[in-house]
């Protein structure tokens, strides 16, 4: 048994397909956080901005091999709108907690904070954003699992990665292939959920308590 896994793992260089896997996972959930942030602030700040919360709703309803097939007439085929698809579809759980964090603060915390002197921006930087921390981390959590499910999918339009050596696998017939490639994602996402996991407890005990 352990020959046939090393066997395929050697001839289908999923070393390499890991690597590639994880860069295109990790460039989305970068991109995720840099755009998802910022929106979840705005819309927690500006009411009339909670349309993108409905807008992101809408995205999310889209079956996510549907939303990459969308996306190859306007990026092609590849790592781009694999991508793409992984911020646009994983965009919700940290929009929507970044604004329910930041506007479920009990008032006479923000009371204190006015009291001090604290202008709109700094009760947002010392108060708002520390105390929300951990529905963010939850937030995050769930875009962690959404981004690895579709960098996985992105595998069928070109994107190489782990996906790729799984398309293989069901292309050939090769069941050997299959399961080892499947396991390996498996206990990837299990690894990065558990990573989160660990990070949004951390916040949650040292933000958690509002009391």
């Amino acid at each position: 048994m352990f020959s046939m896994v090393s066997s395929v793992w050697t001839q289908f260089n999923l070393t390499g397909l890991t690597l590639i896997h994880l860069s295109l996972f990790g460039t989305a959930l970068i991109l995720i956080l840099v755009i998802g942030l910022p929106l979840g602030i705005i819309a927690a700040l500006s009411p009339r901005f909670s349309i993108i919360i409905q807008i992101l709703n809408i995205i999310e309803m889209i079956p996510d091999i549907a939303l990459l097939l969308l996306l190859i007439p306007l990026t092609g085929i590849g790592a781009t709108p694999t991508i793409a698809a992984a911020v646009l579809y994983s965009l919700l759980p940290i929009v929507r907690n970044t604004m329910t964090g930041l506007t479920i603060i009990r008032p006479e915390l923000l009371e204190v904070g006015i009291s001090l002197g604290m202008t709109s921006i700094e009760i947002l930087r010392h108060i708002r954003l520390p105390l929300s921390l951990p529905l963010i981390a939850g937030g995050v959590r769930t875009a962690v699992v959404y981004s690895m499910g579709i960098v996985t999918l992105g595998g069928i339009i070109g994107a190489r990665g782990l996906g790729a050596a799984l398309q293989a696998g069901i292309t050939r017939n090769n069941i050997t292939l299959i399961l080892v490639t499947g396991l390996w994602i498996g206990l990837l996402a299990v690894f990065m959920d558990a990573c989160a996991g660990l990070c949004e407890r951390f916040l949650t005990n040292r933000y958690g308590d509002q009391s």
